[in-house]
């Protein structure tokens, strides 16, 4: 079997499969199992193209290159790490009486439909199919963002699906407008006119108008789940009240699928304008989220809505860089979607253990980290300095490719970025150096920390801020060089 179907059908089966299994402990072990075959497959999928080059499945329904290939691999990896923290992270909240044996059915179950609908977002071909696996990895996650059933849990969740319901109902509209321009220049008899290979074929003979539009609509969808400024409401809502295994995933994997779509679409916006009104509108979000983001920083109680709030800011830095184009900053922005996926998912994993060790998620009730349980303490010190852009971690590569960029296209914007990084790392920092080296609160008992994940995934970024592998410095190079219809670097 290709293993782009087993890409597909391991998480999809597996599933089906825990939805059945009512012993939450074996649940567990049988999800990382699934993880661990979706990574190898997916790893498989990934040697094949950059070896032979871009993969058209039969019927043309997926079609796999440098730059979807990239994202796969790096989901199904998050994947695998977060299943392996989630294993006891979740026993723990059975024991706590957070959630029970039933509800643990549904989330071992949704876990893996999460992981089937952001592959298939990924590997799709057809647009139609794209907007509906981004509609699928809502609704699962709506119900993991519900799992503990509190009231603020539900409201969150109701949140969550109603914005980004809206959202993506603008994107279903931008994509009928995408199969009308097709429609209307490559002929109605046609039955492929949305899949993602013939428009990027045909992009200069669609109307720039109709695009034009089109691409307002998406963007406002797509961007809705990217969590762009001002869509952005609800994702701190759906990072603070649902499991912590789930942030990692939301924040690690599904804003990067969703921006991935974005750039799917300017691809085909550029083609057809010739001009860079999508690229200046991508700009415009961009900065706009990273800005607020890093004020928003300041004024957080609750450490993972800080840390998403973290999250909207450094989509809102790699929308701008994929805003301004070129080669350079292109090949910053898919360096700066590994380095952050790697490292927020780490952070969460790290909340998680700091939550569970204080009993609340209160910033000002977690104390005295690396005193209580110094691995919970170190590796939330490590992971908010990797994230804030300190060298030599790969996040301060990146962000400092894109400053490199933005001097060369837009020299005037160089000020801003650097007055918002400036501002967020202060706002991270602020409250970070209490709850690690603050005075602990009398009667904190150790938990047990599966920090395993988070020194992969530190180890990663730093070995990419010192230096990056030549296999992944060729894969990025393929996809820049599609992105971007630049030379490589």
């Amino acid at each position: 079997m290709s293993p782009l179907y087993l890409v597909l059908w391991l998480p999809l089966a597996g599933g089906l499969l825990l939805a059945l299994v009512p012993n939450y402990r074996i649940a567990g072990y049988i999800n990382v199992t699934i993880a661990a075959a979706t990574f190898g497959s997916s790893v498989w999928l990934a040697w094949n193209v950059l070896g032979t080059g871009p993969e058209l499945s039969p019927g043309k329904l997926f079609y796999i290159d440098a730059f979807n290939v990239y994202l796969v691999a790096l989901t199904a990896f998050v994947g695998l790490t977060t299943a392996i923290f989630s294993r006891p992270y979740m026993q723990h909240e059975v024991e706590r009486g957070r959630v029970g044996p039933p509800r643990m059915r549904l989330y071992h179950s949704m876990y893996q439909g999460f992981l089937f609908a952001m592959l298939l977002a990924l590997t799709t071909n057809n647009m139609g199919v794209l907007w509906v696996a981004m509609e699928a990895a809502t609704l699962t996650t709506v119900l993991l963002v519900s799992l503990y059933r509190t009231p603020e849990s539900v409201e969150a969740a109701w949140k969550y699906f109603i914005l980004c319901g809206v959202g993506i109902a603008q994107a279903l509209f931008g994509t009928v407008l995408l199969y009308f321009a097709a429609e209307r220049r490559l002929g109605a008899q046609r039955n492929d006119t949305l899949l993602w290979s013939v428009l990027h074929n045909h992009a200069t003979q669609l109307d720039p108008a109709v695009l034009a539009i089109a691409f307002v609509f998406l963007l406002v969808g797509y961007g809705t789940k990217v969590g762009l400024v001002p869509l952005h409401n609800w994702l701190p809502d759906a990072h603070s009240e649902g499991p912590t295994p789930m942030s990692a995933v939301l924040s690690g994997l599904l804003l990067n699928v969703a921006l991935y779509a974005l750039v799917r679409v300017k691809m085909l916006v550029d083609g057809s304008l010739h001009t860079a009104l999508a690229g200046h509108l991508m700009m415009g979000f961009g900065l706009l989220s990273f800005l607020v983001a890093s004020l928003f920083l300041h004024r957080q109680h609750d450490i993972k809505r800080m840390y998403s709030y973290s999250s909207i800011e450094h989509m809102g830095l790699m929308t701008f860089a994929f805003g301004i184009g070129g080669a350079l900053a292109t090949f910053a922005a898919l360096l700066h979607m590994t380095v952050h996926s790697l490292t927020k998912s780490s952070i969460f994993v790290t909340v998680g253990h700091a939550s569970q060790l204080a009993g609340t998620q209160r910033i000002e009730h977690i104390r005295g980290l690396i005193r209580t349980q110094p691995q919970v303490g170190w590796g939330l010190l490590i992971g908010t300095l990797a994230i804030a852009g300190f060298p030599p971690f790969g996040v301060f590569m990146s962000e400092f490719l894109v400053l490199n960029a933005t001097m060369k296209s837009w020299p005037w914007l160089t000020l801003p970025l650097l007055l918002g990084l400036a501002i967020a790392f202060a706002g991270l920092f602020r409250h970070l150096q209490p709850m690690v080296y603050g005075t602990p609160p009398p009667g904190q008992t150790r938990v047990k920390a599966n920090m395993l994940p988070v020194a992969i995934h530190l180890a990663l970024v730093l070995w990419l801020g010192l230096s990056i592998p030549l296999f992944l410095s060729h894969w990025f190079e393929q996809a820049t060089s599609l992105i971007s219809g630049s030379l490589p670097l």
